[in-house]
């Protein structure tokens, strides 16, 4: 069974976003409205957790794209923006600042479900790059401090670099510890002993 989506709307044009969030409904998606993008909505957000923010816009404006961009930072969603403005620079912007999928005018009733759907999908695909990202930066950071604490307990002991690991891995395991953190406090220790 296909679950309803929960979609927050974002537009100052009542009579637009009343045409928008009818056919959302008719789509079977639960809607919360909102008149605009402010601080309010970004605080709002937390409460409400939408599955997707749809913004229906004229352009977006550098007010909008500043509160995308704490969105995307702080509370990152899917961001859906439909828009009459074709501008490459506009575009480029509005993605930089965190919308998913920028879509032109014209919404097809039927053709809104998908796009939500594609969006989501987009989105997530797009965090779990984040986030894979970030695991591989913080690996190659605690690989950089095991392989300095490596190069000073070398030096110290005048052993070789496999013996100096292996002594850096007994002293993780003896203290409960993971190597990265042994290998901080040989770091420090080192710094506070030159």
């Amino acid at each position: 069974m296909e679950t309803c989506l929960k979609v927050m709307v974002v537009d100052t044009d009542s009579v637009r976003r009343a045409q928008l969030v009818e056919s959302l409904h008719n789509t079977g998606c639960r809607v919360i409205e909102h008149d605009a993008l402010s601080l309010e909505l970004v605080a709002r957000l937390e409460s409400v957790r939408p599955d997707v923010i749809v913004i229906d816009a004229d352009a977006p404006d550098r007010d909008m794209l500043e509160h995308l961009c704490m969105i995307s930072r702080d509370q990152p969603h899917p961001i859906v923006m439909f828009t009459d403005d074709d501008d490459t620079g506009n575009i480029k912007q509005a993605l930089r600042a965190g919308v998913t999928s920028y879509v032109m005018k014209g919404i097809d009733p039927a053709r809104i479900k998908p796009i939500l759907q594609v969006a989501i999908a987009r989105f997530e695909e797009h965090q779990t790059l984040r986030h894979d990202l970030a695991d591989a930066q913080c690996q190659l950071a605690q690989r950089k401090v095991i392989e300095r604490a490596k190069g000073i307990v070398m030096k110290q002991k005048g052993i070789g670099e496999d013996e100096a690991y292996r002594l850096l891995r007994k002293l993780a395991m003896d203290r409960n510890a993971k190597i990265s953190e042994i290998a901080e406090q040989v770091i420090g220790l080192d710094k506070a002993f030159s």
